[in-house]
């Protein structure tokens, strides 16, 4: 059985194809796309079908299991029409067998119309079931491009206080912090160099992914979202975006100067994750760190040390390129139970 899991954010949608045999997995596929979902959710069914296509054909997929946090952006007045937009979207794109993640496992379309907010940015439910395969009790942390979810687990089960984004920001459960799309001003006030401290300019100048393609932490083909001026990726031009957030450019700082810049905001995040890593781990008592997205190595592992903390990678049973799109690979595993139950 083949089941398409698909985790659908407010920046990118991720796709895994698993192939179930007697519920054992015996091959997984991934794949994602950059969607702005702020102004092009219209194109949300075309993406859909477009990924599973470039893995197989549509007609071979039995099975399509949803998590989302595309809810959030802007497009949408409030939380609960994202969801039920996007359930829209997602009921009129496949007529095989399709449920959604929610809080409390996965829900049917009629459910989700009764309950649409039990769906809202539940994908972290689903990265729970991956954790659980290395550990019964850890906190597994997952920054992807936007955000970071800090989730402890208990006896095999997820353990979180906060159930939603807004309870979840006040328990540290949630840090909203990216390896890609986070404005540098949003968590920056001074960048100490050369024995001063200078202050930043609030503006859209640039972003986290400017910084990890200056550290070479990152490849070009990571930088998926759009840049802040709409210029390229280059790590030139990355470095003229950082310079802009001290009000300077390439002619006053050079790119040794941009490095060093670069590096203080880089721990910078690192402490904005652990201070989320901390509340959690004092609140749970757990020791155990496992880390999954694109930022597990960048950003959460160094967390997770900074507290002197033992740290396990979701790449230990999961290839680097599944461990980005985790959210989508749980989404599966959910749905082929779902099925079973």
């Amino acid at each position: 059985m083949k089941i398409a899991g698909f985790d659908i954010g407010g920046a990118n949608t991720d796709l895994a194809i698993i192939d179930f045999e007697n519920d054992e997995i015996k091959n997984i596929e991934v794949d994602f796309a950059y969607l702005p979902m702020w102004s092009n959710n219209d194109d949300l069914s075309e993406v859909l079908v477009e990924l599973i296509e470039n893995i197989c054909p549509v007609s071979e997929i039995d099975a399509v299991g949803i998590s989302m946090t595309a809810e959030l952006v802007d497009a949408y007045d409030t939380k609960k029409d994202g969801v039920l937009d996007v359930v829209r979207k997602c009921e009129d794109t496949f007529s095989c067998p399709i449920a959604y993640v929610g809080i409390d496992g996965m829900m049917s379309k009629e459910e989700i119309e009764k309950t649409p907010l039990k769906a809202a940015a539940a994908n972290w439910i689903a990265t729970a079931q991956i954790a659980t395969l290395i550990s019964d009790n850890c906190i597994f942390i997952d920054t992807g491009s936007t955000t970071t979810d800090i989730i402890p687990i208990k006896n095999g089960k997820e353990c979180a206080i906060g159930k939603s984004d807004f309870d979840r920001s006040a328990t540290g459960e949630l840090v909203y912090t990216g390896t890609l799309r986070t404005n540098l001003a949003s968590f920056l006030d001074k960048i100490e160099f050369d024995g001063k401290k200078y202050r930043v300019a609030s503006e859209l100048f640039a972003q986290t992914a400017d910084v990890y393609t200056v550290l070479d932490l990152i490849s070009e083909d990571d930088y998926v979202c759009d840049t802040f001026d709409g210029e390229s990726k280059s790590k030139t031009d990355c470095a003229k975006r950082i310079a802009r957030v001290v009000c300077a450019d390439l002619e006053m700082l050079s790119m040794d100067d941009i490095v060093e810049i670069s590096e203080f905001i880089h721990q910078k995040q690192i402490e904005q994750i652990a201070d989320g890593l901390k509340q959690v781990h004092q609140t749970q008592g757990l020791d155990l760190i496992i880390t999954t997205g694109l930022g597990k190595d960048i950003l959460d592992r160094p967390a997770a040390e900074l507290l002197g903390l033992e740290v396990k990678s979701m790449g230990d049973i999961l290839t680097d390129e599944e461990c980005v799109v985790a959210p989508a690979v749980g989404t599966s595993v959910m749905m082929n139970k779902y099925l079973n139950d």
